[in-house]
């Protein structure tokens, strides 16, 4: 399995940024697929996770802001990213695991200005 993760940039407080991860592989919409970030100094967080049927969950700093989606026909999943903070400043990784292997993305970078 190959994640390539594109969609960064550089946008002001309150503005909108759509990040997609494509994905290689077989049996993609059998496995959750996950989003999470990293900022400078800190430890990578969870962010975002949808289930193979879409059910989708947040984290509660991200909740109403952002929206996780997937296209199983594509192979790809989106991470919707709306009224961004300065504190949404970070690399963002998408990832799935499969079995015990987890597979990630390469990282993009989300700046968000004040």
């Amino acid at each position: 399995v190959q994640l390539q993760a594109f969609g960064g940039g550089l946008v002001q407080a309150g503005g909108s940024l759509r990040l997609s991860c494509a994905a290689s592989g077989s049996a993609f919409s059998s496995f959750y697929m996950n989003w999470y970030r990293q900022a400078p100094g800190k430890q990578r967080e969870l962010v975002a996770t949808i289930s193979s049927g879409g059910r989708a969950n947040y984290a509660d700093s991200v909740k109403g802001r952002f929206t996780i989606s997937r296209d199983n026909s594509k192979n790809t999943a989106s991470l919707q990213m709306s009224s961004l903070k300065p504190e949404d400043t970070a690399v963002y990784y998408c990832h799935t695991q499969r079995l015990s292997n987890n597979y990630w993305g390469q990282g993009t970078q989300v700046t968000v200005s004040s």
